[in-house]
């Protein structure tokens, strides 16, 4: 049984008691909340998603709200992307820079008006660091946090879920675009999203007193094709090379060492935070990039508090910023973040907590 002692530091999700009754196990603490992680059966919760449907509380994923004549000034302004063609209904990834070029958050960033912006954020205070920005440029914005919280449906059979409870138009919603709607009444925004590789949405809501109904609406509706519950933390994340900053990221990694290159936009005006040493760091070369490793062993051995000195004959290369068992390849894998003349391919070992692990790196995604 789960148990949680309430305090004001640590708020539960409008999620968080339906979770408790389909019998959340374990969790953690993500953006001063509460972030269900698993509900007792890692390896059923794993195939659920890769195979079928799974329902994740996903509360914690704060919005921060940009609102006002120059909200969209301050949304491009904070991104290191160009968002000058971005439309209303559309969502783009966005890896939020400081001044030295250092990714601190990864939000999706919505654009649900000329004047009005969600960042929906990592674990990070991005509120904080918007209002100051703001209030250093002079501009003409109103940030704050509003009652929205997302909900994940994933997997393969996530789409045919969602259209049984919507309607066939959210099979046509391009990946990262989202539409505002109402479900029995409760509203929220829906769009093709979601922390795994396996195809799915968030569903946004916008009422923070109706997060057991709509938690309900989806389970019931799920039943036909086996939904059942789950969390972002399985082993699928590594496998299809999905990045988490602050858990893979140092305070000095930037985009182009962890493959976010394609999401930085060096052309975009000199006011954007960061983008003058992004185009620096371009511009002397990436002194880092990362690799996947995968261990020797034929056991479980996940990474514990601390990331792992990755050694190339004696000499530190690196580290392993994560390791989890992974089901499908019947190993143990991670993410190195490694020098740059260092490739795919190279024989390394992992200094471990029981001792020294060989390895070999690879190219991302593993499957």
């Amino acid at each position: 049984m789960f148990s949680f002692q309430p305090n004001t530091r640590i708020r539960p999700s409008p999620f968080f008691q339906a979770a408790v009754a389909d019998g959340l196990k374990m969790a953690n603490v993500y953006n001063r909340m509460v972030m269900p992680t698993s509900y007792g059966d890692p390896e059923g919760e794993y195939w659920r998603l890769i195979n079928g449907v799974s329902q994740w509380d996903v509360g914690v994923e704060r919005q921060i709200q940009l609102k006002g004549p120059d909200a969209g000034k301050l949304a491009q302004i904070l991104s290191p992307r160009d968002l000058t063609k971005c439309a209303v209904g559309q969502g783009k990834y966005v890896a939020l820079c400081n001044h030295r070029g250092t990714i601190i958050n990864d939000p999706i960033l919505l654009k649900l008006a000329d004047d009005l912006y969600w960042f929906s954020i990592a674990d990070s205070d991005v509120e904080l660091w918007a209002g100051a920005i703001a209030a250093e440029r002079g501009l003409n914005v109103e940030i704050s946090e509003p009652d929205v919280s997302p909900m994940a449906l994933q997997g393969p059979k996530a789409e045919d879920v969602v259209a049984h409870v919507l309607g066939d138009w959210v099979r046509s919603l391009k990946y990262f675009w989202f539409r505002e709607t109402e479900i029995e009444g409760i509203p929220v925004a829906v769009q093709r999203s979601g922390w795994s590789k396996q195809g799915g949405f968030e569903i946004y809501l916008r009422d923070g007193t109706k997060g057991t109904q709509l938690w309900n609406i989806f389970k019931e509706a799920g039943k036909p094709w086996d939904i059942g519950p789950g969390a972002p933390a399985t082993p699928e994340r590594v496998e299809s090379g999905l990045v988490s900053v602050g858990g893979d990221t140092d305070d000095m990694t930037n985009p182009f060492e962890v493959r976010l290159e394609k999401y930085v936009d060096l052309y975009v005006p000199d006011d954007v935070v960061g983008i003058k040493a992004l185009r620096c760091i371009k511009a002397e070369g990436v002194k880092r990039h990362q690799l996947g490793v995968i261990l020797e062993g034929d056991t479980p051995a996940p990474l514990g508090m601390q990331r792992e000195e990755i050694q190339v004959n004696g000499k530190s290369v690196g580290m392993l910023t994560n390791c989890v068992w992974s089901y499908r390849m019947k190993a143990n894998i991670g993410f190195g973040l490694v020098q740059s003349d260092i490739a795919a391919g190279t024989e390394v070992t992992v200094s471990r907590a029981k001792g020294p692990v060989s390895a070999r790196l690879v190219e991302l995604p593993f499957l």
